[in-house]
């Protein structure tokens, strides 16, 4: 019943394209709508996954996930850029490193199996690279603290080291994925029923176009819905936007989780945190050279401190190499002091 339900409320994906399109609906009923029809495209995701993982292993699998979960951060953020929306794009950006961090592999953690094995070394390794991240955003940061934020100076340091981290993400994640090829060589054949590679990877690719599409239309109602609740600009963009851009990896992650594949949802929440700070971020920062405002990676010092208690959090809980719920819990209080953090923080 619960499977014919989610595959039935795909619809509302097209319905909701079309509300916009073609009536006068408001923001806040567009708001409305793009959320809850998230919710099973962001199953979809998760589903399709699974399926591409039972052939390329849980490690690829992850990796699948996380790029096309991460769709939507990239779209939305190029949209704000566009919109010369610096708040918007680093705020999104932040938010979803320390969500997927804090809230999705919190709640991954919650709905899997007590004491499941997960993958230390490749997980550890990727919040390392999450932490170095940090580090580099630090450099424009402090630039941006001294003056105007987004000055042409703070954007000229933000450059290579946008490209600093985007040459090591790829080094580091090419040989990972050698090495879960490796490792997942010896796997067991597909059960019974899983979908072949190509249904599995086509089913990733529209359902990541469609949550894009969707994502937009949420993002293009924020204010309106901001103005509605009394929000700041900041809040509803590291929190609320985050959140929406990383509906994916929810949906993925649980879904996963709750089937007993930690290995896998493991993978795609803390996988997505590092493709976030280590390749959308710069991605965005050298495609915003195109457009007429340039972004300067000079986030908020709040913002930098929270990605780096949330990698350090992370990391503690990993640690021992086994999944536990009561961890899960500790990530999601963690992830709720920090939205109260930044609610206290208000505008940028």
């Amino acid at each position: 019943m619960g499977r014919k339900l989610l595959w039935g409320s795909l619809a509302l994906a097209p319905a909701t394209i079309l509300v916009d399109k073609l009536t006068g609906a408001g923001d806040v009923t567009l708001f409305v709508l793009a959320a809850i029809a998230l919710v099973p495209l962001a199953w979809l995701i998760g589903e399709s996954t699974e399926h591409a993982a039972e052939h390329t292993g849980p490690g690829i699998g992850g990796f699948l996930n996380a790029s096309f979960g991460n769709a939507p951060e990239l779209i939305v953020a190029l949209f704000a850029v566009g919109a010369n929306l610096p708040v918007v794009v680093l705020g999104s950006l932040a938010g979803s490193v320390i969500s997927n961090l804090l809230l999705v592999y919190g709640i991954t953690q919650i709905a899997g199996p007590d004491g499941a094995r997960i993958d230390r070394r490749s997980l550890l390794v990727q919040l390392s690279l999450v932490g170095a991240a940090v580090v580099a955003f630090a450099v424009p940061t402090a630039l941006g603290y001294t003056g105007t934020p987004q000055r042409s100076a703070v954007v000229a340091a933000s450059v290579p080291v946008a490209i600093v981290l985007l040459l090591l993400y790829l080094g580091v994640v090419g040989r990972n994925l050698r090495r879960h090829r490796e490792r997942d060589r010896e796997r067991e054949d597909a059960v019974e029923g899983t979908w072949s590679l190509t249904v599995a990877l086509a089913a990733l690719a529209v359902a990541t176009g469609a949550t894009a599409w969707v994502s937009e239309i949420l993002v293009h109602s924020l204010d309106a819905f901001a103005t509605a609740v009394g929000l700041s600009e900041f809040f509803i963009s590291v929190v609320i936007v985050a959140i929406v851009g990383n509906a994916a990896e929810h949906g993925g992650a649980i879904v996963i989780a709750r089937n007993g594949k930690m290995r896998l949802a493991s993978e795609i929440a803390i996988s997505s945190s590092a493709q976030v700070a280590l390749l959308v971020v710069p991605v965005v920062t050298l495609l915003s050279l195109l457009f007429t405002h340039h972004l300067a990676l000079a986030f908020r010092w709040s913002e930098l401190f929270a990605m780096a208690g949330a990698a350090v959090i992370a990391a503690a809980v990993v640690w021992d190499g086994r999944s536990s719920r009561r961890e899960g819990v500790l990530l999601v209080v963690a992830y709720a002091a920090a939205v109260v953090g930044f609610y206290l923080v208000g505008g940028r």
